[in-house]
């Protein structure tokens, strides 16, 4: 019987899925023992908070990557950047393995949170928004994501000069990616707090704060089209940064998905799967991979 009151393990899970399609050796993901921390150095109502995202600018010639797209490999984005807050980016998540079934990116709020940022400071519980808006690629090579991705984001982050970052992951490997720029902003004296929804990842890797929510993929900035969680979110993400006292410092948030609890279940489930599924599935992610790599070469 299905539990539904329990995270999904996305390691375990996504392990069983590509073994399922055929493929080799399960993926490694990163895990350290040590968690860089830092407290906070002054009030965070003197502090500018910037959003760190893995979502990828629109690029109107790659297909469609609008609510409800279908996975396009053809939208990926391969370096870190850096877009102005106003206006407000069009960034889209029909690049990275979202839950498509239960969920379809219609509202960008939901993981991009501008706005609960935004009212934060008119509130007055931040000292400021940061002037842009960082985006970080997904990469599976843990070694890339640090050396080239994480070292770009952090000489940005610091060029701003930002007091704290607040991550925004989507996919499975999305999470693992954030954590790692978690990790080396926090090294570098940078407040940081992870929003997210695969609770196994980030803490497998280790990072120093973590607001957790029990969505599926591609909603860890809130429940779409509800203000009432995008912004509870966001505070309660801003409350850990000032009182957490401690590396690997994890919260719940309190609010429940409203769909179908089958969602947990459903996630890249290869018992659900008929061999002809299965088949069609090895295809369309061997092609993904092909696109990828080609517009990564160009």
């Amino acid at each position: 019987m299905d539990n539904y009151s329990n995270p999904i393990e996305y390691i375990k899970r996504t392990e069983r899925y590509y073994q399922a399609l055929g493929y080799g050796n399960p993926y490694q993901w990163a895990c350290f023992e040590t968690v860089p921390f830092t407290l906070p150095s002054k009030p965070l109502s003197q502090c500018t908070v910037g959003i760190v995202s893995t979502a990828a600018p629109y690029q109107p010639d790659k297909g469609d990557q609008g609510p409800g797209a279908e996975y396009n490999a053809a939208a990926k984005f391969f370096s870190a950047y850096r877009l102005p807050v106003n206006p407000s980016p069009d960034l889209r998540i029909s690049h990275v393995a979202i839950d498509r079934d239960h969920t379809t990116a219609n509202d960008q709020r939901s993981y991009l949170p501008i706005d609960a940022l935004t009212v934060a400071h008119q509130q007055h519980r931040i000292g400021g928004v940061a002037e842009h808006i960082y985006g970080l690629p997904t990469n599976r090579s843990q070694s890339h994501t640090l050396d080239v991705d994480c070292a770009a984001l952090l000489q940005m982050v610091q060029a701003d000069e930002l007091d704290a970052v607040v991550l925004v992951p989507n996919c499975p490997v999305c999470h693992q990616s954030v954590s790692l720029a978690a990790r080396t902003l926090e090294d570098a004296g940078i407040l940081t707090v992870v929003l997210g929804c695969a609770k196994d990842i980030v803490e497998h890797v280790g990072v120093p704060r973590f607001l957790f929510s029990d969505f599926p993929l591609g909603n860890a900035a809130g429940i779409p089209n509800n203000t009432d969680s995008q912004r509870g979110i966001m505070f309660a993400a801003l409350n850990l940064l000032e009182t957490a006292t401690s590396a690997r410092t994890t919260l719940q948030s309190p609010y429940q998905w409203p769909g179908d609890p089958r969602w947990k279940s459903d996630y890249a489930n290869p018992d659900k799967l008929t061999d002809e599924e299965i088949r069609a599935k090895r295809a369309a992610f061997d092609s993904a991979k092909r696109i990828a790599k080609a517009n990564r070469e160009t």
